[in-house]
């Protein structure tokens, strides 16, 4: 066991520095800061706060007491605010905020954070950031909106620590001490070695060059898991490899394969989360909405779902319609009807669950696909089967009907196998056809196991009771 104490072990506990968290108490006394127009008393309160912080407080407010807010804190509004905020209010912080401020902040921004704020703005917004930045800052920001949208050239900072390959460890480290630190990035964990056409060869972990001799050259400790993105790359598919590779930054390079950024930890798993939510929000059939929407915007994103919903409402419908006469002969078809939809409904939402994700990190495939949907299938039959037992003897104790009970056993399994396959297949074949498994997969599995569901029932009720 180590005999090192940090700094931290021999801190008096009162001095230790703790995570500040916003309360309702804090966010009460900002708000009273602002009613009074105590410009000292809301720079206190705020000094604390952690960027993500104050961008969440900035949300949870009302649009009025955001505008007041943001006025009175003025030149102390800081650029990482800007990129900690949600999409859908940050149009509306930026025109709050004066020129001057608005300058400021973005200067204080690393160049992918820059990208990510102005590439969803008007242009006039877009311009007006980017005369805020320097020359060579401005020209980097405007290079990187010239390539595909959520593409790895997107999401690069242009920010990189570099280094020829046949330096050494002491090269390399006197380098670093002699730049500027204005020419250095924020954070940095490698140092990228490129050869004299400047395609990157390596990445050298921070740590091994600290632990290393000076006249170690960086060749010799290259990191084992290298990867280079290339600019036009899907941002989702280098999130993926960030994660199946267990990076902490990668180069990116142009068509001719030079070094022109860096994409970092940070940012990749940032996508990664974008994805993650937006495919439960599409699930869900809520588009890509926040708690920050208004009203008509919030309509406007579920009104489609909802209609399809109801379409599909009215194929099931037509469905019961068929078999009106034995509806109307045997009341306890009504009863347990809905039953065998809901298993079916629940089922294939397990099953489309697990497929969607499946789909999204790239482990369901070509080679997998069928022992996947065999395995659903399965499983809807096993589940099936105990509850059509389940349901079998209910139906018996219920209504005394053995019939009905086994009518209902049978419908059960049958919708629960159906429910499996649906669950697996339907995401799949819309991801062939190149659509978002997450957005529409949904409806069509609920449309599967509502019709199947009232016709296997319903169909078999006619058939052995009538």
């Amino acid at each position: 066991m180590s005999d090192h104490n940090s700094q931290a072990d021999t801190l008096p506990e009162d001095d230790m520095p703790e995570a500040y968290v916003l309360g309702k108490r804090d966010v009460s006394a900002i708000l009273y800061a602002v009613e009074i127009d105590d410009r000292e008393k809301l720079i206190e309160l705020m000094d604390p706060l952690h960027a993500a912080d104050i961008a969440d407080l900035l949300e949870q407010i009302s649009g009025f007491e955001r505008a007041r807010l943001i006025r009175l804190y003025d030149r102390e509004f800081d650029g990482e605010i800007l990129s900690e905020l949600d999409d859908s209010i940050r149009d509306e912080v930026i025109a709050i905020l004066t020129p001057q401020v608005l300058q400021d902040a973005m200067r204080t921004l690393d160049s992918d954070d820059v990208v990510d704020i102005i590439e969803d703005l008007e242009d006039a917004q877009q311009e007006t950031i980017l005369g805020a930045l320097d020359d060579g800052d401005r020209a980097a920001v405007e290079q990187a909106l010239t390539y595909p949208e959520y593409s790895a050239g997107r999401l690069m900072q242009r920010e990189v620590v570099m280094a020829p390959e046949h330096w050494t460890v002491g090269a390399a480290i006197d380098h670093l001490r002699a730049t500027p630190e204005d020419d250095l990035p924020d954070q940095f964990y490698h140092i990228i070695v490129v050869d004299p056409r400047l395609h990157p060869v390596g990445n050298v972990t921070l740590g091994k060059l600290m632990r290393s001799k000076r006249e170690v050259p960086l060749a010799s400790l290259y990191e084992e898991t290298f990867q280079i993105i290339p600019a036009t790359r899907d941002e989702g598919d280098v999130a993926y490899a960030f994660n199946q590779y267990h990076l902490i930054s990668a180069p990116v390079v142009d068509e001719d394969g030079r070094l022109i950024g860096v994409i970092t930890i940070d940012d990749a798993m940032a996508v990664l989360d974008e994805e993650h939510e937006e495919d439960i929000l599409r699930l869900a059939g809520v588009g890509e909405g926040s708690l920050s929407d208004r009203v008509i915007n919030t309509t406007k994103q579920r009104l489609p779902w909802l209609a399809v919903n109801l379409v599909t409402a009215i194929a099931a419908s037509l469905v019961i319609a068929q078999f009106e006469v034995a509806l109307a002969q045997i009341v306890a078809l009504a009863v347990l009807m809905p039953i065998v939809a809901s298993m079916g409904g629940n089922a294939g939402t397990q099953s489309l669950t697990v497929a969607v994700r499946a789909l999204a990190t790239k482990d369901l495939t070509g080679s997998n696909v069928w022992r996947v949907i065999r395995r659903e299938c399965l499983v809807g039959l096993i589940n099936g089967t105990i509850f059509a037992v389940v349901m079998g003897i209910v139906g018996v104790i219920w209504f005394g009907s053995p019939a009905l009970g086994g009518v209902i056993a049978v419908a059960m399994v049958i919708n629960m196998v159906v429910a499996g396959l649906a669950g697996t297949g339907i995401p799949i074949v819309l991801e062939r056809i190149g659509v978002d498994p997450a957005l529409a997969s949904g409806a069509f599995v609920t449309t599967v196991t509502d019709v199947v569901g009232f016709f296997a029932f319903l169909g078999l009720a006619a058939a052995v009771l009538l």
